[in-house]
């Protein structure tokens, strides 16, 4: 039992001993006493006055002397300001709390049971022309990160990916390869496939903007104004043709346009699986646009048919939610062709078919705030169970030094260059912290690594996913300050100690049984510890992987300043010795436990 509930249930026996009434345990408020006060924990005595019928001061008074003397395992003194009880908690409270964080290796976790919710996450939603750009892997490392603190908090999870892999902009990067290719391919190249045909994308975009170019120069000089121009001109140039003909023709299932775009979507898949495993990043499930957008057409005439839509004269389909407080919703144009939304719908459905969903969280980006919103009306009026209470996990823009990203103009930060660029940053940042420790050069690049690669998922997650972020790559990669590598080089020191106190012959108890007097900073290390249970509870109700985040980096900063202050190894009470080192090791645990939540791997030694 945590020292919270100890004093939650003696607070509750008091106010009945004391007054006679009965407390709930949710009306105890506790919260950690303010430092310009004596105490650890504060006991809020304001709902228990009128019960008391006396004075704030006199009520708190009167409950902390209960709990001294009925207590005394927890509680060692109190004191009172206004209406706050002060609780001043004993050593052996502190050292038993320390030996039960011991006792679990994955403290603060709840494990699932056959019993528990449900919980699929969709993250990732890559279309197949073009790489992963740093906007996806803010995307992947969010969803990734939130599945992790999910099921740490005792939900079944199933991590999801929808893979746009259809439409126009597929046709694009088809009709460059067949133009200017020259049968290229990912082995003859030497080209990862996802850049390769990324490539293509750029270079249909390129040639296009010169046909429109040109023929705009041609419209206006028959007379026509500049916007007229162009806007025509965008329309009718050969290469936006020959892609709208070459989808009608997929639409169609024409045996060779279908057999390019499976050829050249199987060399983006490959590059993709290289990206996430580098990235750290898996699926349990992955679906295809190609696959849903036809369940969703006939998921939406079904609808139709049971008077929730509408048709038009025009023969499109339309959802009135004029009800609900928004506008009208096209869900089938025209000519019978489907929409992202009718898409969702059929991926839905596919997925409620595969899974017995409790809760959906789609991990997408704000500027689709609206479409999930009218999303989880569809589904709740097509009958999803879990359709009115979707999750949309809604984050802000990466954002760089020099603006936006845009991939048509091969202006984005690639994944792949990206992660290079920071384990290398990582290898020659390390190169002057090891250059007096022999570290074998396959050991330090693996290192690297993980330094590099856990600078950038921090970098990342520990900004609010709310807002958008400015990545910047050389604040990252810093050793100190709120940063991956400072965590991580705690840890490594950490490790570093238990390492030479075995080296020596010292035998960490599993249960501290002596008696050490504690110091103040080192009662706030315990308590810090025993906070990472409510910061993953928190992280898992706010959907906040940078709720872990910046605790791991609280933690770490506690115990730099306690490894600055006291001694640990060469300390000459034994007793403190052990103490400390067992404390030290549950901090190197909780660490670790944290940044596993972020995806992000600690080292041994740095």
């Amino acid at each position: 039992m945590t020292i919270e509930q100890k004093i939650i249930d003696a607070v509750i026996d008091g106010v009945r001993a004391l007054y006679g009434a009965e407390l709930q345990p949710a009306q105890v408020q506790l919260q950690k006493t303010k430092k310009e006060f004596e105490g650890n924990l504060t006991v809020v005595v304001f709902p228990f006055v009128k019960m008391a019928r006396k004075s704030p001061e006199a009520t708190a008074t009167e409950l902390g002397e209960y709990l001294k003397n009925n207590a005394a395992d927890v509680v060692a003194a109190y004191n009172v300001v206004k209406g706050f009880l002060n609780l001043v908690i004993s050593q052996q409270a502190w050292i038993a709390l320390l030996n039960d964080i011991n006792k679990e290796e994955k403290f603060g976790f709840i494990e699932p049971t056959d019993d528990s919710p449900l919980v699929m996450i969709e993250y990732s939603s890559p279309n197949t022309n073009k790489p992963l750009h740093l906007g996806h892997m803010r995307n992947n490392l969010l969803g990734s990160s939130l599945a992790r603190i999910v099921e740490a908090n005792g939900n079944k999870v199933v991590k999801t990916n929808i893979v746009n892999d259809r439409g126009i902009h597929i046709c694009k990067s088809m009709i460059a390869w067949q133009k200017w290719g020259d049968g290229a391919t990912p082995e003859s190249t030497g080209i990862k496939g996802d850049h390769l045909i990324g490539d293509f994308y750029v270079a249909f975009d390129k040639h296009y903007r010169e046909e429109c170019r040109q023929l705009a120069e041609q419209f206006m000089a028959e007379g026509m104004n500049e916007e007229a121009a162009k806007e025509r001109a965008k329309q009718e140039a050969p290469l936006i043709k020959e892609a709208h003909e070459m989808l009608v023709k997929w639409e169609q299932n024409d045996p060779e346009v279908r057999s390019l775009w499976k050829m050249m979507n199987e060399w983006v898949y490959a590059g993709f699986d290289e990206t996430y495993k580098r990235m750290g990043v898996s699926f349990d499930k992955i679906y295809y646009e190609s696959d849903t957008y036809l369940e969703g057409k006939e998921k939406v005439m079904e609808g139709l048919e049971k008077g929730l839509f509408y048709r038009r004269d025009d023969g499109s389909v339309w959802a009135n939610l004029e009800a609900e407080g928004l506008d009208e919703k096209l869900l089938l144009r025209s000519d019978g062709t489907s929409v992202y939304m009718t898409q969702d719908i059929g991926t839905a459905k596919l997925r409620f078919q595969d899974y017995p969903i409790d809760k959906m969280i789609y991990v997408v980006g704000n500027e689709q705030n609206y479409h999930f919103q009218v999303l989880s009306i569809l589904l709740d009026k097509l009958g999803f169970k879990w359709g009115k209470d979707l999750v949309h996990f809604s984050y802000g823009m990466v954002e760089l030094p020099n603006g936006k990203m845009k991939s048509r103009e091969g202006t984005v930060v690639d994944s792949d260059e990206l992660m290079d660029q920071m384990v290398n940053d990582a290898f020659e940042a390390s190169k002057e912290r090891t250059k007096q420790v022999d570290i074998p050069d396959d050991e330090a690049r693996d290192i690297a690594e993980k330094v590099g690669m856990g600078a950038l998922k921090y970098f990342i997650l520990k900004v609010d996913a709310r807002k958008n972020m400015l990545f910047n790559p050389e604040e990252s990669i810093d050793f100190n300050g709120n940063t991956g590598p400072f965590i991580q080089y705690t840890y490594a020191r950490i490790k570093s100690i238990l390492r030479k106190a075995q080296e020596a012959g010292i035998n960490i108890p599993e249960s501290f049984e002596g008696e050490v007097e504690l110091s103040e900073k080192e009662v706030e290390l315990i308590q810090k510890l025993n906070g990472f249970t409510t910061a993953l509870r928190q992280a898992g109700q706010d959907y906040s992987p940078s709720g872990i985040a910046n605790y791991c980096y609280e933690l770490t900063k506690e115990y730099n300043q306690f490894y600055h202050d006291f001694y640990i190894l060469s300390e000459t009470d034994e007793q403190k010795k052990l103490f400390r080192l067992l404390l030290s090791k549950n901090v190197a645990k909780v660490a670790q436990l944290g940044m596993g939540l972020l995806g992000i791997q600690m080292p041994e030694r740095m």
